[in-house]
């Protein structure tokens, strides 16, 4: 009990569960692309062929056990109300698919360990983001959103030079090793957590009970600004109906909680998420982010060695040169989605985005190339935590939709994206002769404008369009929200 007391404050606080969350991020995605170097020569040398394909048959492999295992995830986590035990069985789903991936004999076994690492996945997306939630203040859930998110860019960027350098040091087990050593570090970092609303029943004494005296007011509220022909001018008063019940007999903010909760199906769960324009939105434009890089991954290396020639390690720095923008862009987003709204990032962000990507057609000098993927890859990076924060605010005004529903439906969206998009990247640089990348770059463009409208009409408690409908309508300034009501005495 000693044990389980000790920093039952600081392990229960949201910047020690926001330091877990992203670290459980990097991990996954770390050991996600630490592999992609690494597996064409594994499965040569086991005497495979056509490398090339069956690589990606494997990364498809996890994205199908992400989308497969995401809804069972979410169904469950909100079901028995827990995410602590969902986190801990998904890092040991993910250290043991790397045991059998590390010492698979034939390429099944390998398909096997990656459906089961994409299981790991959607608990750390799914359930690591709603704990998350629950313990974070929605006045700050932007920004340490935002904040966990820089996780993806972090793991993205160091698991490819990671993997390559273990694996010329100490051969194919290396990356693995240093994967399942990360896993560990994250393992510790999960059991360390204690679950806020849990925190609050099993770590908090109870108060002793005494009697507390009344404090005699009365039984009107005063309202200013207001007229009434039996009080004074400008004075408005309201009955009180006193409360029989004291304060001791009042559930408390988690009593409340759960006497209010829900139990929904999957089916009313998506029914109510369907009905929510602005949950569709964010939805929309999750799965566009995933389809805008999921696109260029398989192009690029092709684009960039047809034009200006480089090998595989220079293309590896033009990736990390366009992803490493995004380590400021999601925490910024979500800062100034806390204090600005949503719905003013989310449209700046995409109408930001549009120009760079069309740019990119242009070929010019190399550094001109980099600057444009920088300035593209930095504004598309920009939407996930608004949308993350806008699924949030949609699970609190929904009843019965928890955190981990919203953020079941965000994996599948943006699990949706990431495989349809090396499919639409692939097939129109190969067989679109001579304009592949163009077309590529202006359908990313393209998509980017379709989902400006949808957050400029749903995004935010006040999207922009209705902004701009109240002030044509009602022009000039507008009269001033009354002071806040005071207490007669």
């Amino acid at each position: 009990m000693l044990l389980a007391l000790w920093g039952a404050k600081w392990r229960s606080s949201y910047w020690f569960v926001t330091a877990i969350v992203g670290l459980g991020i990097v991990t996954d995605l770390l050991v996600y692309s630490i592999v992609i170097p690494v597996m064409p020569f594994h499965l040569e040398s086991l005497g495979y062929t056509n490398v090339s394909s069956l690589t990606g048959w494997l990364l498809f492999a996890y994205s199908g056990g992400l989308v497969v295992s995401t809804i069972p995830t979410a169904m469950l986590s909100e079901r028995y109300n827990s995410r602590k035990a969902p986190l801990l069985w998904g890092l040991l789903f993910l250290i043991g698919s790397q045991v059998m991936l590390m010492e698979a004999p034939n390429y099944p076994v390998m398909i096997v360990a990656r459906i089961l690492q994409g299981l790991s996945s959607s608990m750390v997306w799914v359930v690591g983001l709603a704990l998350l939630c629950d313990c974070t203040p929605k006045e700050v859930i932007g920004r340490q959103l935002g904040i966990a998110m820089t996780g993806l860019s972090i793991g993205v960027i160091l698991g490819p030079p990671l993997g390559g350098l273990l694996f010329d040091h100490f051969g194919f087990r290396g990356p693995f090793v240093f994967g399942i050593a990360v896993a560990f570090v994250d393992l510790v970092g999960r059991l360390l957590i204690i679950e806020s609303k849990l925190g609050l029943l099993e770590f908090t004494a109870p108060a002793p009970t005494r009697s507390t005296p009344s404090i005699p007011i009365s039984n009107t509220i005063v309202f200013p600004d207001t007229a009434n022909a039996n009080d004074q001018p400008g004075v408005t008063s309201i009955p009180i109906v006193p409360r029989a019940s004291s304060r001791a007999s009042q559930p408390t903010d988690v009593d409340s909680e759960s006497q209010d909760k829900v139990q929904l199906s999957l089916w009313q769960v998506l029914v109510q998420l369907a009905k929510s324009p602005r949950a569709l939105s964010a939805l929309f434009v999750t799965l566009t982010n995933g389809l805008v890089y999921a696109t260029i991954e398989p192009a690029l290396p092709l684009r960039l060695q047809d034009v200006w020639h480089l090998d595989s390690t220079r293309v590896g720095v033009v990736f990390i040169a366009g992803l490493a923008p995004s380590l400021l862009s999601s925490p910024i987003a979500g800062y100034l989605s806390d204090k600005m709204g949503p719905e003013w990032v989310l449209p700046f962000a995409l109408l930001l985005a549009i120009p760079w990507w069309l740019l990119l057609i242009i070929r010019k000098e190399l550094g001109m190339f980099i600057a444009f993927f920088v300035f593209a890859s930095f504004s598309v990076s920009a939407v996930i935590s608004p949308v993350t924060a806008e699924l949030a605010t949609v699970s609190r005004h929904i009843k019965g939709v928890g955190f981990a529903h919203v953020y079941g439906a965000f994996n599948v969206a943006y699990g949706v994206g990431s495989a349809l998009g090396p499919i639409v990247g692939g097939q129109l640089y190969d067989h679109v002769k001579n304009y592949g990348w163009t077309i590529i770059c202006v359908f990313i463009a393209g998509v980017l404008v379709v989902s400006l409208p949808l957050v400029l009409w749903w995004s935010g408690d006040l999207p922009l369009w209705r902004r701009l409908r109240n002030n044509l309508a009602y022009p000039g300034p507008r009269p001033q929200p009354s002071s806040t009501p005071q207490v007669a005495h």
